[in-house]
């Protein structure tokens, strides 16, 4: 059973900095690309980044400049360095196997102006 756990979440203030971490249990996480997605409150979830195996990267254009995504396989953890926060990247963030339709449970972060 594939298991993803996401933490860091939290509240900070407009242009402050949080760390998501996704931990991905099995022996699945080195041989797939993963995602980071987002659900504000009345929307629809959304694409925020992507990481291939290779660690090739893509990110959705209101966040390039500001998030970075990371892997560790290693540890089997998937990263999101978000910096420079605005009030409008308030959401539950969850990660995602790129190919697969397991989702993590997510992990809320707000930003206060």
């Amino acid at each position: 059973q594939v298991q993803l756990v996401e933490s860091g979440g939290g509240s900070v203030q407009a242009g402050g900095s949080l760390r998501l971490s996704c931990v991905v249990s099995g022996t699945i996480f080195s041989v797939n690309a993963m995602n980071w997605f987002r659900q504000a409150p009345g929307k629809e979830r959304e694409f925020v980044a992507y990481i291939s195996t290779s660690r090739t990267t893509s990110y959705a254009d209101s966040v390039k400049g500001r998030f970075t995504i990371s892997r560790d396989n290693a540890l089997n953890i998937l990263y999101l360095q978000m910096n420079s926060l605005k009030p409008e990247d308030t959401a539950v963030y969850y990660c995602k196997i790129n190919s697969l339709d397991y989702w993590g449970q997510g992990t809320q972060v707000t930003v206060s102006s």
